[in-house]
């Protein structure tokens, strides 16, 4: 019976299009690419080992020939026995520049001689999937082109610049084209709010309740409450206006000498006379107001949206998408496109007319247009999928991260096509007479019994016709603002003060980044695409160059060496302008305007001999490395003391320290790097410095306790006196730096303890103090794996017998200090799973886990006030990623024994090197020579 073959990226996505199908066809994944460039050495064959580029990757000095392994063998063995049985194939990736890579990729591996079919579509449903079957298209071969540019670029700047940042900063450290400048974004807000200093005023704002004669409209729109109360704000007193926060410069001076200026005793007294008082309104300036609602989603603006309403990450974001769109409940969610098709359009009028009445629809479908250059996945916009779409609160069979992401989809498409929102935009000012005396700075100063001349302000929106807004209002923080509503006033009417209130105010910052602020900000740049922004925010946060307070990003001063290493030396890696360039080239490389190799050159070369012209290799070669120096980039200066001395913060091997002349101290890792002023930096130099308690007899260093990261501890020497890192150990609770004794320092530097050997398996047991307590380890063995305790106390670390150990490990695993039935701290219900989030301590310290998936707590995460949204938002970046991998111990121990390859073999494979090496590296000259069947 004829069979057809079906391949998509995910499992989940395979299972839902399989659905659709009857009998006659497989639908089988490929989790993803299966071939890709080598990751390490590890993966290069043999033939290529002894090659200069080949830990690159890429062969730059041959036309950038790019070296492809198989990433994925055992899917691929299956897919290719599926093949053999298949009489047609269909390659159903993702319509972007990545799935058609897979797609070609598939091709490149399988070499199918059956018929093979590109079949494309946006949205997983049953119509989509039959016209998808009954349409199929082509390869584009210049989208491969593009995604493999796109690869083969940020390679070279990944492998050749992050080297640079290990010699120069710190290891495992890395460089990227675009998570280098989304690190350029958050270091310079950061230095913008280190560099600002906060002016100190007063306002004062009274609720006003509208006099019975005011001759408001009948037509008036709700009040801000039932009683018609509205607050305003003091704007100018006696003809000079009253400063608010952006009256003041970042330096916290004050912009214009004509402005008043309130302290607490002027705002005091003024609040008090003005309470009661009766006001006019002097004037009221309205103009029409229209609204248009906002275009349906795209990649972008839905991880700003979510991240402003639902309070979700950009990895959360995606991570509910992708489920929505792989069970056929949302169209594809990688997309640059506003525009919706005809089926939608449709399917959204016959909503808003049954749900929200003829009144409500525009005479024609909203058509919304933007403009992106060819952009890379040209589907249609965000929305629900198919034609009939669940009202809100009707998908919940997903979990509730992907029910509530729904949710938003549906009311921003549907508001999409409704009527504006319209009314009038409205300015009220008062004026009144407050009878009190001032000693404020003013323009002209007036006292007396006429009192002083106050005049008030509100500003706002009287909406008539919501339109919209019945669906989708608007909302703080997303692409849109909300409006206030005033009551109706007309002038010559009246309102009296029933609540006068002085508050003081501090001029603030600039904010941080967010997650959805700084996807906002990379878009308008330009730089990276908007399928790439979770993943971005993901690594600069795994690797620690950015942790969160809150929603805030905050870097760390790692972050500021490398951006500081990158704008002085590498200043054309990190430009906003060129790296939103390379989008371009890339768009014109898709569409056939350009050729990737070029590109590559002069990137890779350079297409000039002046230093602005010269490319990649010239700016990561030894001769100009050299003229880096280590210290000046690790320098991040704060300011100078009393004594003219420059206080730095220096990132070193062991993490940030201070610096004043020959003094260090550690810096605390909750410390963001605009909390430490030079005030702040003092107050930590003068903190107890290193004590000396004795000798060492076997190294003759100094034993010393000193302060650190995690809080004090003992060294063997210092980090400064040996190459090797000095043996060291923390303080036991109750140990103070001050009183701890040599004896003392001495037991705790004989940690880790080997307890002895457990006459079962030969396995060692250790016991050791860690940063979350004292506990043992019993070493993994060829037949068990390792495993871990508690101990009750760390007086255990040095008591705890042999037998002790083993009743130890023969316990069920539990929390420390707690019985067996207390397995950790339920912090909430996870959205997504609907089950039960448990906050636990672990090896490796504290971790969320709702039974299934497990997520380590970050930096700047506290476990004690750890919230149910930022816990359920660290699973959800986990899920995102899929289960993990399992390898049992036996057979990393046969990976272990395994031995090399024998002479005989490598030599044949070099001497078949020229066949494997034109299979492997899959060029765009090759592919052109060698075109595969049809597609």
């Amino acid at each position: 019976m004829p069979t057809s073959l079906v391949i998509v990226e995910s499992p989940a996505k395979a299972r839902t299009i399989s659905r659709f199908l009857g009998g006659d066809y497989i639908v089988e994944s490929s989790i993803g690419h299966i071939r890709d460039l080598p990751r390490n050495a590890s993966e290069v064959p043999a033939a290529y080992k002894s090659e200069s580029w080949a830990s690159l990757g890429v062969n730059p000095d041959d036309g950038f020939k790019p070296l492809y392994v198989v990433t994925a063998r055992d899917q691929v063995r299956r897919l290719r026995s599926l093949v053999q049985t298949a009489d047609q194939l269909y390659l159903a990736t993702d319509e972007d520049r990545e799935g058609e890579a897979i797609a070609w990729h598939l091709l490149e591996v399988l070499s199918p001689r059956i018929p093979v079919h590109r079949m494309v579509f946006h949205e997983i449903t049953a119509a989509a999937i039959r016209a998808a079957i009954e349409s199929p298209r082509e390869l584009d071969r210049r989208l491969v082109d593009a995604q493999e540019a796109r690869r083969i670029f940020d390679r070279l700047y990944g492998y050749e610049v992050s080297p640079v940042l290990w010699r120069k900063v710190a290891p495992r450290l890395s460089a990227g084209r675009v998570q280098s400048v989304a690190n350029r974004l958050i270091v310079e807000r950061e230095r913008e709010r280190m560099a600002f200093r906060a002016a100190q005023f007063w306002s004062i704002t009274a609720t006003l309740e509208p006099g019975a004669e005011s001759n408001g409209r009948s037509d008036a729109a709700v009040p801000t409450d039932v009683s018609g109360r509205f607050d305003v704000a003091l704007v100018e007193l006696d003809g000079s206006r009253v400063a608010t926060g952006r009256d003041f410069d970042r330096g916290g001076e004050l912009r214009s000498d004509g402005t008043v200026v309130l302290d607490a005793p002027a705002a005091t007294t003024l609040a008090e006379a003005m309470s009661g008082e009766r006001f006019a309104v002097i004037s009221r300036e309205s103009k029409p107001y229209r609204r248009r609602p906002a275009a349906p989603f795209i990649t972008s603006t839905l991880q700003q949206a979510a991240g402003a309403r639902l309070g979700f990450s950009a990895s959360r974001t995606m991570a509910a998408a992708q489920r929505l769109y792989e069970n056929g409940r949302i169209t594809y969610m990688r997309t640059d496109s506003t525009t919706l098709s005809d089926q939608a359009l449709d399917a959204a009028r016959i909503v808003i007319a049954n749900r929200y009445g003829a009144q409500n629809l525009p005479p024609k479908p909203r058509i919304y247009t933007r403009k992106v250059k060819n952009a890379q996945e040209a589907h249609e916009a965000i929305r629900p999928a198919g034609e009939n779409w669940p009202a809100p609160g009707g998908v919940t069979d997903l979990g509730g991260d992907a029910a509530r992401l729904y949710d938003l989809v549906w009311q921003r498409t549907v508001a999409s096509q409704m009527i504006d929102a319209t009314g009038e935009t409205v300015t009220i000012r008062l004026a009144g007479t407050a009878q009190c005396e001032l000693v404020v700075r003013v323009a002209e100063p007036r006292t007396g019994a006429d009192g002083h001349r106050v005049e008030l302000s509100a500003a706002g929106t009287v909406v008539r016709s919501p339109g919209f807004r019945l669906v989708y209002a608007p909302a703080p923080g997303a692409d849109e603002e909300p409006e206030r509503i005033l009551p109706d006033l007309d002038e010559g009417g009246s309102a009296t003060a029933v609540a006068v209130e002085p508050a003081e105010h501090r001029t603030s910052p600039p904010a941080r980044f967010t997650e959805a602020s700084l996807v906002r900000r990379l878009e308008e740049l330009g730089v990276g695409r908007p399928s790439t922004y979770a993943s971005i925010i993901e690594t600069i946060q795994s690797r620690g160059y950015v942790w969160k307070k809150g929603s805030s990003l905050v870097p760390a001063f790692t972050a500021f060496a490398t951006v500081g290493l990158m704008e002085q030396h590498f200043e054309r890696l990190v430009d906003y302008a060129l790296t939103a360039r390379m989008e371009e080239d890339l768009d014109e490389i898709a569409s056939g305007e350009r050729d990737a190799q070029p590109w590559l050159t002069d990137f890779y070369f350079g297409d000039g001999d002046d230093e602005s012209s010269r490319g990649l290799r010239y700016l990561v070669s030894d001769d100009r490395l050299s003229e880096i120096d280590p210290a000046e980039i690790n320098s991040i200066p704060i300011g100078v003391d009393a004594d003219g001395t420059e206080v730095v913060a220096r990132v070193g091997r062991f993490g940030p320290y201070l610096r004043r002349g020959d003094a260090t101290r550690p810096l605390p890792d909750d410390l963001a790097p605009d909390e430490l002023t030079i005030e702040r930096a003092l107050e930590l130099l003068a903190e107890p410095t290193e004590r000396i308690l004795g000798t060492d007899p076997e190294t003759g260093l100094d034993i010393i306790v000193r302060p650190g990261r995690y809080g004090p501890y003992v060294s063997v020497g210092r980090p400064d006196e040996t190459d090797e890192r000095p043996r060291t150990a923390s303080l036991l609770t109750g140990m103070a730096p001050e009183s701890v004794s040599l004896d003392e320092a001495t037991k705790l530097l004989s940690l880790p303890r080997t307890v002895g050997v457990d006459p079962a398996d030969g396995a060692e047991i250790v016991v050791r103090n860690g940063r979350y307590g004292a506990y043992l380890t019993k070493e993994a063995t060829s037949e068990t794996s390792a495993e871990n305790r508690s101990l009750e106390s760390e007086e255990q670390l040095f008591t705890l017998t042999l037998d002790e150990a083993l009743a130890l490990l023969a316990q069920p695993r539990r929390r420390r200090g707690q019985p067996a039935a207390s397995a950790g701290r339920e912090v909430g219900t996870d959205p997504d799973s609907g089950k039960p989030i448990v906050l636990r301590d672990g090896r490796f310290g504290p971790y969320v886990t709702d039974g299934e998936y497990n997520a380590s707590l970050r930096q700047g995460d506290e476990a004690d006030s750890l919230t149910v949204e930022r816990a359920a938002e660290l699973l959800a970046v986990r899920r995102a990623k899929g289960p993990a991998t399992k390898r049992s111990p036996r057979r990393k121990q046969a990976a272990k024994k395994k031995s090399p390859a024998k002479k005989s073999a490598a030599k044949k494979s070099a001497a078949k090197k020229k066949s494997v090496r034109k299979k492997a590296s899959g060029t765009t000259a090759a592919r052109k020579k060698a075109p595969p069947k049809r597609v």
